[in-house]
């Protein structure tokens, strides 16, 4: 039985998150951030002050994913790391004036990425997919808690 990409939920789920990654990119570019490190911006201009393993577990990404990510942004100068009061060996992670400055901007570049792909669709067909795109995520949560 030959194995179709077409049909496959994996690899077409692969491509979308490229083209998604690429449309924010497009969308951003004039920010000074990277596709990836949105999540975590979209965390922190929620709540700052989080420590790298909160991170971790509310993008429920690899660690080793989120240090590269965190260094980066460091180095981009959007976040800087300040001492733990009460864990030595815990940084917590703030936004610097930069990252808090472009927020609205970054949001309306993320809103304009997603307008460009639903391109042709219909209100209730983007809703409809969004949907099946949260049920999807939800069924793998639940296969990694079996």
């Amino acid at each position: 039985m030959a194995f179709d990409c077409k049909d496959s939920g994996s690899y077409l789920a692969s491509q979308l998150a490229k083209v998604f990654s690429r449309s924010l990119q497009q969308h951003a570019a004039h920010l000074g951030f990277l596709p990836g490190q949105f999540p975590v911006l979209l965390e922190l201009w929620t709540n700052e002050g989080l420590t790298q393993k909160q991170l971790i577990d509310r993008l429920d990404v690899e660690q080793a994913t989120v240090a590269n990510t965190l260094v980066r942004m460091e180095r981009d100068g959007l976040i800087e790391r300040r001492a733990h009061p009460t864990d030595r060996r815990a940084r917590l992670i703030y936004l610097t004036e930069r990252a808090k400055t472009m927020r609205d901007d970054a949001l309306q570049a993320a809103r304009e990425a997603d307008r460009a792909l639903f391109n042709g669709f219909r209100n209730f067909e983007r809703e409809l997919a969004l949907e099946y795109m949260r049920r999807l995520i939800e069924n793998a949560h639940k296969l990694e808690n079996l």
